[in-house]
This record gives structure tokens, C-alpha cells and sequence, in this order.
């Protein structure tokens, strides 16, 4: 059996297999989608693809949504070569249970594939002729925390987003700059309303998004490439809105299990791809079956009921509460404290660290005890449910096959959002964080985490994350040095608002973290025994 609109002609052999085909008329929708597009999806990755891509399935399904999806990819051009493009927009969607049974269908609501690049002129004239489509209504981003900042870690424009502003618009490369340029053309060809919907996993999204967008909108003004009007436009919310969301669901890498087990079935070419720049994907996608999408109701054009599909439609309030829950206190903040002990203890599967009494602990301590003093209820889902789903139901479900190592992508980038949040309630609250035990071992640990040697003494591979030169370069030499040594090592990174929001010797917890970070480096099996002294 191939994934392909041919190879899913023969539907008694996906059925045998226990595969699910569409039910709607795959090429009729795309003929729609051609000429009248709904919405549009930056980043196309796994998440994109299971998530958001079976919300517009089940709303095609239903009758209730008669376009597809137009999928932009800015970063990892390679990923509509070889795992869109070969498979004709097609994804065979595997639901991990805790059980161990597998639901498996195949999403078709992938209209076409673009690559938001000026070189690839089609696609680049194919992606305006969308933006300048009046029946657009939504552009919603899974593009990483990352792709929505403009600037380093001393808050300086980084070289590539100096490069957009410098080129305008014709030139854009970074994803913001791509967006801002599409916008413009919406502009120039009629000003018609759009909302711009984050759906990452970042606190504020929408808010960011919108930062990120009038920054690079100012910059062209200011060098004569857009009219001063086109700031007007995308600062009046009842024409370009940015609505705030929470999300979440547990997406792990593709598995090879998962691709043996397809192949096992007959489906051919189920190969999992490692591109040039280290995406993990595949002709399918494997995920845990709990997922929550809560999205601020603001759609100046309109939008299609994603309510019927499950996601909660509310106002900004209840987003912001929504999603600092998840990402601040309920389930973020564990991800993050627990992945990079994980490295260090030997535990490449994020369930089997759950499974470790003192990682387990750890956990506990951080989401029941530190952060449901503080946690934010929203009224439409309870923490404390939310959060035993979490530690008792979703992270030690072993059928997910999710690695820390995946967690840790881009870590640097978020302990400050993961615990900074919970940290400044602390301090607003109690006037200090100082009680504070879980989050300061997080920390020390995600510092530990950064030298790259386990807790018996051996090198190991970190994750991706664009901040790991500049962060070892500051602890450079903290093995050997003395209290006073990592003190000076430290301070410029416990003290750095822009990584954690907050100086966290103001907070009352930097000294407790260089002691911590200390005990963890006093040779093989320190980061064990810091742990139990401390839980």
C-alpha cells in the first residue's frame, strides 16, 4: 500500500490493515482551497500535522469545513521534499493509547505544501496570491518558541533579522520577516482582515507574534519600503488580530517502532527522515490521544467553527489562564526540570524517568506542592485534574516513546518561561521565592545538564538549542573552580532577566542554586545523591 491519492484508491487493503481512509472528496477540497483558501499554517512539523491537521479533518468530515489547509514551511525546506511532496499532502495519523492499541487514519486535509522562500519564485507567488485572498481568514504558526524572536540574549537584533530589515520585504528569509511581507501584500491588495494565530508553546503567544510583527513592520517603514498606513493595519485589531491560545498534546518524534509496525501492515516507504537540519519526521505521525486547544475568539474575517472539533473558544482571560496552567505550573515545568535529569541518569525515555522514585518526586514537588500555590485556574479546565492527567496518566504512558532528548530541544530558551512565571508569583505573593526547593533544583540541574557529562562521568550529546556555545562559554572551567569560582561562572546567567524574566538573586534563590549546582559537580553520582538531599 502506498500513501498516496492513488495508492489509497484501493480501500479494502487500508481497511484489512485497520487504517482509516477520508471520507470527503480529497481533490475536490483542494480544487476549493485553490481558489478561495481559509487558512493558512506556518510550520509543518509533527505537531501541526497531527494536531491541527485532525482538527480541519474532522471539521472536513463533518461538512463543516470545505477548504484545506495551505502548509508553509520558512525553516526546513526538506520537509515538503521529502515527506509532503512524495506523499502527495497525505499523513497517516497513529494514536499511542495506554494500552498499547493504536488508532490509525489517514489526514488528508493538506491541500498543498509551500516553501516560504523568495528563491522558489512559484511557491513565493503561490504564497502572495494566498495572503491577497479575501477569503482568508486565519494564518495560524506551530514555529517554535524560537521563531517568533528577533533578538539574542542581551536583547540585540540578531544578524539574520538585521539582514530582513536591511533587504525588506522582496528579501525575507526569517519567519517574522516572511509573515510581515505576506501582510503587506494583504495590505497593498486591499487591507483586508486577518487573524494571526500562535499556537506554540510559549507564554503570551499571540502577544509575541504580534511584538515580533510590528517590529519588522517598523523597521520597513522606516527604510521606505512599506507605506506608513501598513502599520495602521496591522495595529488595528479589528483588521489583523493576534489571538492568544493555549495547546497541548505530547508529540513525540516519529517512532521506528511505529514505522515497523506499518510496514508490517503492507504500508510502504513509512521510513523516518532526518533532514539536514536535525527535524525528526515522517510519512506519519505518533502522538498520545489527550489533546487541548484553547483559542482566544477574535477572527475579524471569520473563521470555521472550531468549536465543533473540540477546541475551546473563549475570550483572552481564560486563554492567558489557560495556558499559564499548562505551561507555568501543570505540565511544562516538569517536562523541562525532569528531561535534563534524564540525560544525566542514564534515561533516554521520558516514561522510565517517570518511573525513577526521585525524579518522580521531583515532579511531585514542583506541580502539587510549589506550583498549585500559585497555579492560575481558568475556570474551564481544573489544575489539579489537569495535573493528575499529567503526572499519573499522559507522562508514564510507555507507549508514547518520547525522549528526553526531544524535551530538551531549545531548553535554554524556556526555563525562563517554564519556571520564571512561577518564580515571580512567589516573590509577588510571599515577597520572596526563597521556600522555593523543586524549581531551584530544576535549574541546578539544567545548568549541570549543560557540561555534557553524565552522572557516572561520561560525555554525552546535548539537544539542539542555539544558546549552548554562549552558556558554556560562561561556565567554562566550573568543574574545578572553587565556591567563589562558581559564583562568578553563575551570576551572569542567574542575574539575566532576558533568560529568566526575573534576577533570581532579587528573587531570593540564586545563591541556593549555585549551592545545588555546586553539589552536583562533585564527581560521579553527586547529581543522585543532590537530588535525595535535597527531596
Amino acid at each position: 500500500m502506498k500513501l498516496t491519492l492513488e495508492g489509497i484508491k484501493d480501500k479494502a487493503a487500508w481497511k484489512s490493515a485497520g487504517i482509516t481512509l477520508p471520507g470527503y472528496d480529497i481533490e475536490g477540497l483542494r480544487e476549493k482551497t485553490k481558489s478561495a483558501p481559509e487558512w493558512v499554517h506556518f510550520g509543518i512539523g509533527n505537531i501541526f500535522r497531527i494536531f491541527i491537521g485532525s482538527i480541519a479533518d474532522q471539521l472536513i468530515e463533518n461538512g463543516e469545513l470545505a477548504t484545506g489547509l495551505v502548509c508553509v514551511e520558512s525553516y526546513d525546506f526538506e520537509v515538503v521534499d521529502k515527506i509532503y511532496r512524495p506523499f502527495d499532502n497525505l499523513e497517516l495519523s497513529v494514536i499511542l493509547n495506554n494500552d498499547g492499541t493504536r488508532d490509525k487514519k489517514v489526514l488528508a486535509p493538506f491541500a498543498e505544501a509551500l516553501k516560504a522562500d523568495p528563491a522558489e519564485q512559484n511557491d513565493w507567488d503561490r504564497l502572495k496570491e494566498v495572503f491577497t485572498s479575501r477569503s482568508l481568514q486565519m494564518v495560524s504558526f506551530t514555529i517554535t518558541e524560537k521563531g517568533y524572536s528577533l533578538t539574542d540574549s542581551s536583547g540585540a537584533y540578531t544578524k539574520p533579522v538585521l539582514q530582513d530589515f536591511e533587504n525588506g520585504p522582496a528579501g525575507a528569509k526569517t519567519a517574522m520577516a516572511i509573515v510581515t511581507s505576506m501582510l503587506y501584500e494583504r495590505y497593498v491588495h486591499g487591507a483586508w482582515p486577518l487573524a494571526l494565530v500562535s499556537m506554540d508553546n510559549c507564554s503570551h503567544n499571540g502577544e509575541r507574534l504580534k511584538t515580533a510583527v510590528r517590529a519588522v513592520a517598523k523597521e520597513w517603514v522606516s527604510r521606505k519600503y512599506c507605506e506608513e498606513g501598513f502599520l495602521s493595519y496591522i495595529s488595528d485589531e479589528s483588521k489583523v488580530s493576534f489571538p492568544w491560545t493555549m495547546i497541548d498534546k505530547i508529540t513525540p518524534r516519529p517512532e521506528e517502532a511505529v514505522a515497523q509496525e506499518l510496514n508490517s501492515l503492507g504500508v510502504e516507504n513509512m521510513d523516518v527522515v532526518v533532514t539536514d537540519k536535525k527535524t525528526f519526521i515522517a510519512p506519519f505521525g505518533n502522538a498520545e490521544k489527550v489533546q487541548y486547544l484553547v483559542v482566544e475568539d477574535r477572527f475579524p474575517n471569520g473563521r470555521p467553527r472550531l468549536e465543533d472539533a473540540g477546541v475551546y473558544m473563549t475570550d483572552r482571560e481564560t486563554v492567558n489562564k489557560s495556558e499559564r496552567m499548562k505551561v507555568c505550573t501543570c505540565l511544562n515545568p516538569i517536562h523541562t526540570a525532569l528531561c535534563t535529569y534524564d540525560c544525566m541518569l542514564g534515561y533516554e525515555m521520558f516514561a522510565d524517568g517517570m518511573k525513577d522514585p526521585d525524579l518522580l518526586k521531583l515532579a511531585c514537588l514542583i506541580g502539587y506542592q510549589e506550583g498549585m500555590k500559585v497555579v492560575t485556574d481558568p475556570g474551564i479546565i481544573s489544575p489539579k485534574a489537569f495535573l493528575d492527567e499529567v503526572i499519573h496518566e499522559r507522562m508514564p504512558n510507555p507507549y508514547l516513546g518520547d525522549t528526553s532528548q526531544r524535551i530538551a530541544v531549545d531548553i535554554s530558551q524556556m526555563v525562563g518561561i517554564r519556571f520564571g512565571e512561577t518564580i515571580k508569583s512567589y516573590v509577588t505573593k510571599y515577597g520572596s521565592a526563597g521556600t522555593l526547593v523543586g524549581i531551584p533544583l530544576a535549574i541546578a540541574g539544567w545548568i549541570r545538564y549543560l557540561l555534557a557529562v553524565d552522572d557516572e562521568g561520561k560525555r554525552f550529546e546535548l539537544a539542539p538549542d542555539p544558546m549552548i556555545p554562549e552558556l558554556q562559554e560562561r561556565l567554562s572551567g566550573i568543574e574545578t573552580a572553587d565556591e567563589n569560582g562558581i559564583h562568578e561562572r553563575l551570576q551572569p546567567i542567574l542575574s539575566n532577566e532576558n533568560i529568566f524574566g526575573i534576577d533570581l538573586y532579587q528573587a531570593g534563590i540564586g545563591i541556593k542554586i549555585e549551592k545545588m549546582a555546586g553539589e552536583e559537580l562533585k564527581g560521579p553520582h553527586s547529581v543522585r545523591k543532590t537530588l535525595q538531599k535535597y527531596l
